[in-house]
């Protein structure tokens, strides 16, 4: 990295990369994979799988920013963020390959509710030690919004692979219920262990700015205060809180949406595919020539729409693929402009307080956000069951009744989320040519500092 702020190719490319295989690991157990796996296969009961998503977010609530407040006070030679990322890979790795594994403790209810809780904390403390390190390296790396914007765009290439594997993957390789387990082990292993090397070998190609980890951060307590009296971080914590529930209500209702009405998924996932392309060129446009706020207005807008026209006229196969063209554009503004007004949320933060503070930050938005993994499960598989559902059932066998209750319980929140969204935009504070100003100023300061640093470490 030079002056200007500037992020070399191999550094985007490796922590894009690493960054999608996290995602797809996580992706595959937290975007229905799971829950599947143990209600189809396995025969664990829907009521207390719900009830295992719930428990399950405390812990959630209370890791999240720990480990952000740890990574922000950790002082090593390779930097705050790339050892948890270097070390937890194997690790991540080698739990991801054990949670498949069925009946630890024994087939009775007890015991799965038992194998299913432990398995999702141990898996997500890992997965929030490396992703939260990915997540916060681009505002480590660079202030300037236009080679940040390059490395999001690099993840959304990348993030085809997150957005895939719950999507395309699992369909292939999920077992009905009675079948062997043989295909879709092999398939987790490998996944798996390419995660893990990638993960790892990352970590070698990117790096921090140097002066940050000298600095000397206030307590925990402070640290909270300091969040949650920064307006701006406060609007972006419900388009984040919404970007989290659609990511997880999504990938949970494809599993069945495609198994229960018979539809081909080709054309489907081709419209998402386009519809990612357009959103990427279309809110890289608006976010460098229009505003980042007039961006994120009309992703919310477009996405929302989307949604609910999926949710009561999802059934109807042309108007469906249109929909997934939506979601396309809309998974691509989320992936694009959703990181850049974290890294404006965070950049005020150091006007305010002096400080550089991504890991809080980045620790803080998942206690807010991340509880909606959960929620997203429960509510998904609250509504569906109160709507005809009936999991003791092989694909495609449910009720029209439940084909229809399928489309309110995947799309109907997620809709309504977004317009809400939308609508808190109207008063986030960062916009305009004063903004710009403030944030050349942060990059200037930051310039100095690094240059000092060196200068001393040389002396």
């Amino acid at each position: 990295m030079n002056k200007t702020g500037e992020v070399r190719l191999s550094g985007k490319l490796w922590l894009a990369g690493a960054d999608s295989l996290c995602g797809a690991v996580c992706g595959l157990v937290t975007g229905g994979g799971m829950t599947y796996m143990y209600t189809r296969w396995m025969g664990f009961d829907t009521d207390l799988a719900a009830l295992v998503w719930l428990i399950f977010g405390i812990w959630n609530a209370v890791n999240d920013p720990l480990f952000g407040f740890i990574s922000d006070h950790t002082k090593s030679k390779i930097g705050r963020r790339i050892p948890y990322i270097r070390y937890g890979a194997p690790f991540y790795a080698l739990t991801f390959i054990v949670m498949w594994i069925p009946y630890f403790f024994g087939k009775s209810q007890g015991a799965l509710f038992v194998q299913m809780l432990a398995m999702l904390f141990i898996f997500d403390t890992l997965y929030t030690a490396i992703a939260s390190a990915l997540y916060v390296m681009p505002y480590e790396m660079t202030t300037d919004n236009k080679v940040r914007g390059s490395i999001f765009i690099w993840k959304i290439v990348f993030g085809v692979v997150s957005l895939a594997a719950p999507m395309v993957i699992m369909p292939m390789i999920e077992p009905n219920p009675g079948e062997s387990l043989t295909t879709f082990m092999m398939v987790v292993v490998a996944i798996g262990l390419l995660a893990g090397i990638v993960i790892f070998t990352s970590t070698f190609f990117y790096h921090e700015l140097n002066y940050v980890k000298e600095e000397e951060q206030p307590g925990f307590g402070k640290c909270l205060v300091e969040c949650f009296t920064n307006k701006a971080f406060l609007i972006f914590e419900v388009l984040s809180f919404t970007t989290q529930y659609i990511n997880t209500s999504l990938s949970q209702g494809i599993l069945y949406y495609f198994n229960e009405n018979g539809y081909s998924m080709v054309p489907c996932i081709l419209a998402v595919l386009v519809g990612a392309v357009f959103g990427v060129i279309l809110f890289r446009y608006m976010s460098e020539h229009v505003g980042l706020k007039k961006a994120l207005i009309l992703l919310c807008l477009e996405f929302g729409i989307g949604c609910l026209m999926m949710a009561f006229f999802g059934r109807i196969y042309p108007l469906a693929v249109f929909c997934f063209g939506l979601a396309g554009i809309g998974y691509a503004g989320c992936m694009f402009v959703v990181p850049l007004m974290n890294g404006d949320v965070i950049d005020f933060d150091e006007t305010r307080t002096g400080l550089r503070r991504e890991g809080m930050y980045a620790g803080v938005n998942s206690f807010i956000t991340k509880p909606a993994v959960s929620i997203a499960q429960a509510a998904f598989l609250k509504i569906w069951t109160m709507l005809d559902y009936d999991p003791s059932l092989h694909q495609g066998l449910q009720s029209e009744a439940a084909k229809s209750g399928l489309m309110i319980a995947w799309m109907l929140i997620p809709g309504i989320l977004l317009l809400v969204s939308g609508f808190s935009i109207l008063f986030y504070p960062l916009d305009g040519e004063g903004w710009k100003e403030t944030k050349r100023k942060i990059a200037e300061k930051h310039a100095e500092k690094e240059a000092n640093f060196k200068q001393n470490v040389e002396n």
